[in-house]
């Protein structure tokens, strides 16, 4: 086992090795031809708090915690017209943890990973430009991040024309997802393989942007293929065959995980992350998704800055599914079930408006979006997601630091998801009184769209925590509501070291006579309890 435990080691240190020296190489060989930049950003942070807000203790969790994530981009410029980019990232890494390195002899696994891949070239005597490869996606979007796909490393290929100075088109097909289904089975001693079958996702879309004077416009459309095992992995599937013979594969409980999220989360009807993905299967082999956006930016009257943008999503679904409804139990003790239909649609408006100062930018903020309306059998009325990126806060969001190290003091910021809430909030930021040194203040009132009645059928009162086991969150009905509170500093030490003192705070305004009728984890007692979040949390940022 040590003899083992050397070679793998002596293996992966060859490896490091042999690239860095054939990096080295290229770099000399080819250096009339190619002009090699390196950018990096790295980052240390110590964060204490508690960011969920139900459980009377902490559920197992550490309040302080230590991590660190190093990232380095490396670009290959042949001309102005072909270049390519690859960019690692080393970690997340928790200090102390083995299994990422962390603990010591600093020697885990799966630690280092490819971010972006890609090359970017111009077709020979015209103006389109082509990127092909993983690549980071944010759809054209105003007022508070995209809350349709916002920040995704995405494999695909994006072309872009500039018509005229004002007017340009960009279309794009991406793959999220393929080629992730296992799914193998023995009928009358013959093994059937079904691994791989319609368990693609792929996206298509347009973007018009027009850019005018102190004016921004850019409508866009996305049309998105979902295969019907694109959202199973098919570990521990059943084969399940009709009177005609005709078999069908139940794999629900077996849902893929993106680094990016959850999508059976944020593209079904699935409350509470605890439904089926279709328990009476469906013969469509695709459901049809469709997301269209219209951001708009106005600044011609600066110092006044004003964002609007307005989201719709629709996602098919594949049919009829199994709930249950744990307020009403039968003679048994066990809940009454109900079918449920899998199709969801929503939409989304965002806003904010803000008017530049010698001292800060003071601004206001707001969104509303729609809700479920308690009936399961129509699917769910809140706005689908590929991957969200609310930025209006910065605990319950990604504004403020780029990257929020330790989940013990915060929330997941890659997917706060404003589908199913509304709110409204101030701020000032970038408040700046010495040299160096800036603060951004928010207040949010945080409120929910969703019917008080869908609260019975979550298996659990925690599933509304956004730092739970869906990336959706927080789910809000109509009968509660957050208080947030953040103040984010921000001291610039030397051109290239930065280091960020971040506090937020979560008035925590649930109505307990709603959540109670949720299931514990507990043999079905009520363990809900309401508490407020809170963290405090240091970044070190050095970037090059």
């Amino acid at each position: 086992m040590k003899e083992h435990t050397l070679f793998s080691r002596m293996k992966k240190g060859c490896m490091v090795l042999m690239l860095a020296a054939g990096m080295l190489l290229g770099a000399t060989s080819g250096a009339e031809a190619i002009d090699f930049k390196a950018k990096g950003q790295w980052q240390i942070a110590f964060g204490v708090g508690n960011a969920q807000l139900n459980g009377a203790r902490n559920q197992g969790r550490d309040l302080f915690g230590a991590m660190q994530r190093f990232r380095i981009q490396l670009d290959a410029i042949a001309s102005e017209n072909l270049s390519g980019r690859v960019w690692f990232e080393i970690g997340t890494q928790d200090w102390g943890n083995g299994n990422n390195g962390g603990a010591l002899g600093a020697d885990g696994n799966n630690v280092i990973k490819v971010k972006n891949a890609f090359i970017d070239w111009l077709v020979p005597e015209t103006d389109l430009k082509i990127r092909m490869g993983i690549q980071n996606v944010y759809l054209p979007n105003a007022a508070g991040g995209s809350n349709v796909f916002g920040n995704g490393d995405v494999a695909g290929i994006t072309a872009s024309y500039q018509f005229t100075d004002e007017v340009g088109l960009t279309a794009f097909w991406y793959r999220p997802a393929n080629d992730n289904f296992a799914n193998s089975y023995s009928r009358n001693g013959v093994e059937r393989n079904n691994s791989n079958y319609l368990d693609n996702i792929d996206l298509f879309g347009v973007a018009v942007p027009v850019t005018l004077d102190g004016f921004e416009i850019t409508p866009w459309v996305l049309y998105g293929m979902l295969g019907r095992n694109a959202l199973k992995t098919g570990d521990g599937r059943k084969a399940v065959w009709d009177e005609n013979g005709n078999v069908r594969f139940e794999n629900q409980r077996n849902r893929l995980t993106t680094a990016d999220g959850h999508l059976w989360s944020s593209l079904l009807a699935n409350p509470g992350n605890r439904w089926q993905l279709g328990d009476f299967g469906s013969d469509r082999a695709y459901s049809s998704m469709f997301f269209a956006g219209l951001p708009i930016k106005v600044t011609a009257w600066d110092p006044l800055n004003i964002e609007f943008d307005v989201n719709y999503g629709y996602v098919e679904g594949f049919g009829k599914t199994t709930v249950n409804n744990y307020k009403f139990r039968d003679a048994n003790g066990n809940p009454l079930t109900k079918r449920a239909e899998t199709k969801r649609e929503g939409w989304l408006i965002k806003a904010l408006v803000e008017y530049k100062m010698d001292w800060g930018v003071p601004g206001i903020f707001g969104w509303y979006a729609s809700g479920d309306d308690g009936d399961v059998k129509n699917g769910s009325e809140r706005m689908p997601s590929l991957k969200s990126n609310g930025r209006f806060t910065s605990f319950m969001g990604a504004a403020g630091t780029d990257w929020y190290g330790t989940s013990k003091g915060s929330f997941n910021e890659k997917h706060t998801n404003y589908a199913g809430t509304w709110g409204i909030g101030l701020q000032v930021r970038d408040m700046s009184f010495l040299e160096d040194l800036k603060h951004t203040f928010r207040v949010a009132l945080w409120g929910g769209t969703n019917d008080p009645s869908m609260v019975k059928y979550f298996e659990s009162a925690k599933d509304w925590n956004i730092e739970g086991d869906g990336y959706e969150g927080p789910y809000l009905t109509t009968n509660d509501n957050l208080i947030e509170f953040n103040l984010d500093n921000t001291y610039k030490i030397y051109e290239n070291l930065a280091v960020n003192l971040d506090f937020g705070y979560i008035v925590n305004c649930m109505d307990q006579g709603t959540w109670k009728h949720s299931r514990s984890w507990a043999g079905g007692r009520d363990n809900f309890s309401q508490r407020d979040a809170w963290k405090v949390q240091m970044t070190f940022n050095y970037t090059f």
